[in-house]
């Protein structure tokens, strides 16, 4: 199969490397910085187990030719409408696209663009980020990647996808249900990167604080009503296990986008909380702390 990664970052070049690293035929997309990078010092990892370097096969938007039969894309959501532009060479007749990206609003734009049929559901559970020098650090051993058909019929197209993702040293689902691990994800995501990013600091420093286990549980309340009135089929057991996971005082967490938003970088503010307040008002729900985080990332996108 040939697979063409849309980016390089730490979720793109640690799954990408290991599906090169098992056999795959694997391409990255990159822009001219990442591919400058990758030229001269080959694409790390440093993991919990310890460092690899890999020679990877690399192009840029104007160097692409054929076409893939998977396309995973891996940028951050603000930059979906240019890698748009730039893998549309890429994609045939049987190209499927699968985007590993937070939120869900990224789903109809690539099926508006490339076709619906042409996009699969994917997601990835992964803490890891990149170094100075744009080494890929995995900070913990989990590697999970999840896939299947958005309408969960995973014909012989996804079949052929699962035989060539199975194999690559990673924890991969090939789930029937990929719509319910979507909207999960994604009340993850938004409900720790909110806290974080409205109280400046991890769960742990948020947990310890007062009133900080009433603001995580308050954000994620709002959050869960939102994506149930949009359609999540609420699996009581996996939302129980999603907040017993972020009100763990032990283990402090924070977000990508928190990490983002403490260096000064660009963050995901419309993709990971703004659509859930337009879905919010598209039912007539009062989220009072998601619209207090909005107002704090767009001040904060107004200062940078």
């Amino acid at each position: 199969m040939r697979i063409l990664m849309a980016g390089a970052g730490a979720t793109g070049g640690y799954f990408g490397a290991r599906l090169a690293q098992a056999g795959q035929d694997v391409t990255f997309l990159v822009r001219e910085r990442r591919y400058q990078q990758l030229q001269a010092s080959g694409l790390v990892l440093q993991t919990p187990q310890g460092t690899e370097t890999l020679k990877p096969q690399l192009a840029q938007a104007n160097s692409l030719t054929g076409h893939y039969d998977l396309i995973i894309v891996t940028v951050k959501s603000f930059a979906l409408d240019q890698v748009m532009e730039d893998i549309a060479p890429a994609v045939g007749p049987e190209t499927l696209i699968m985007p590993i990206l937070n939120g869900l609003r990224h789903i109809a734009t690539l099926q508006q663009r490339f076709g619906e049929d042409k996009v699969i559901g994917g997601l990835c559970k992964i803490n890891a980020t990149l170094g100075d020098n744009g080494e890929v650090i995995q900070m913990t051993p989990l590697h999970q990647l999840y896939y299947g058909a958005l309408d969960g019929h995973n014909d012989a197209r996804l079949q052929r996808v699962d035989a060539a993702l199975r194999d690559c040293q990673v924890d991969t689902r090939f789930s029937d249900n990929i719509m319910d691990e979507l909207w999960e994800k994604w009340l993850l995501l938004s409900t720790l990167g909110a806290v974080c990013c409205l109280a400046r600091g991890n769960t742990q420093q948020i947990l310890t604080s007062r009133g900080g286990e009433a603001l995580l549980q308050g954000v994620f309340s709002e959050i869960l009503s939102v994506i149930t009135a949009e359609g999540y089929q609420t699996r009581p057991a996996a939302t129980a296990r999603i907040l017993e996971l972020l009100s763990d005082p032990a283990t402090p967490m924070t977000s990508s986008m928190y990490r983002d938003l403490i260096q000064g970088f660009d963050i995901e503010a419309d993709q990971v909380i703004g659509d859930l307040l337009l879905r919010a008002k598209r039912h007539s729900l009062a989220t009072p702390l998601l619209n207090a985080v909005d107002v704090n990332l767009q001040v904060y996108l107004q200062q940078r």
